[in-house]
């Protein structure tokens, strides 16, 4: 027997991003919407004593952590110690999200070999509980659990669902290197340094734009307090940017703490024109479509 479970990826609309804690965190007003491109565990029994073994195929896979710093792995785990049994399993990513890209792939992975140790174990656990383990894990896996669209506060994993009117179509700008989250947090210290940083506060235009599914309006409203901070450490972003909008999106934003560049569309046509202008231009490496929002960590038949 084995399970296998598809998470999607996230883009964060809105990302407003308060002082340092003293914690070394920062309180966020982080808006996730769920799209369409997917990462599919598949967890599988091993043999008693065998402990968490993690493979990965796919593009990019070979970045892929497949020690227990993976978190899959950790999840797997956790949910093990929850409830007194050895976490022997097989875990297997197919990995489509791009890696270490700002769209929480490794969020996804934890989110879905959660819920996927949860179905082959037969643990049963309450989803209050598989989202305070996902907590635990980081600050996005509890998004990738439940997909949509929803405002995370507090370092961005206590969830508040959002309603969201109508199919919003982006595109994808994958870089040709990764960029740390950490390190672009430092940036954005580094650069807030001596000014009064103000606290994150969720904007009540893009929520309507989302809950009304007006793209025009969501595009008004998209913003994202990391960017300076990721051009800062990666300006040839700035590049890829200046494409997409060259190429028609209606908006053009680092996704989360980069290097993605998403870009939103008002149709499909309209994101299929986005990305051929962003492949002609020679400022990324791949580059893809997807709708949101999507359906997050789920079983499938």
């Amino acid at each position: 027997m084995s399970v296998t479970v598809r998470v999607p990826a996230k883009v964060n609309v809105q990302l407003a991003v308060g002082a340092a804690r003293p914690d070394g965190f920062h309180d966020l007003a982080n808006v996730f919407l769920a799209v369409g491109l997917y990462d599919e565990i598949t967890a599988t029994p091993a043999a008693p004593g065998d402990g968490v073994r993690v493979t990965c195929a796919g593009p990019d896979a070979g970045q892929v952590p497949l020690d227990g710093t993976n978190l899959a792995a950790r999840a797997a785990e956790a949910l093990a110690a929850r409830y007194g049994r050895t976490p022997d399993v097989h875990l297997h990513i197919a990995k489509d999200i791009p890696v270490a890209g700002g769209m929480a792939g490794g969020s996804a992975d934890g989110a879905g070999a959660l819920v996927a140790c949860d179905a082959l174990w037969g643990t049963a656990a309450p989803r209050r509980e598989l989202l305070d383990i996902c907590a635990e894990l980081g600050s996005d896996v509890p998004f990738s659990l439940i997909g949509g669209a929803a405002l995370g506060t507090g370092r961005g994993e206590r969830l508040t669902a959002l309603d969201v009117g109508g199919v919003f179509h982006w595109v994808f700008a994958m870089a040709d290197r990764g960029l740390s989250t950490p390190a672009v947090f430092r940036e954005f210290d580094r650069l807030a340094e001596g000014t009064d940083v103000p606290g994150p506060v969720a904007s009540r235009p893009l929520l309507d734009a989302l809950a009304k599914g007006d793209a025009d309006a969501l595009a008004a409203a998209v913003s994202n307090d990391l960017e300076p901070a990721a051009l800062s450490l990666f300006p040839a972003l700035a590049d890829t940017l200046a494409a997409g909008t060259a190429a028609g999106a209606l908006a053009a934003l680092v996704s989360g703490s980069g290097p993605t560049t998403a870009f939103l569309a008002r149709d499909p046509e309209s994101a299929a024109k986005v990305a051929d202008g962003l492949r002609a231009s020679g400022t990324c490496r791949t580059v893809r479509t997807a709708p949101g929002p999507a359906r997050g960590a789920t079983v499938m038949a």
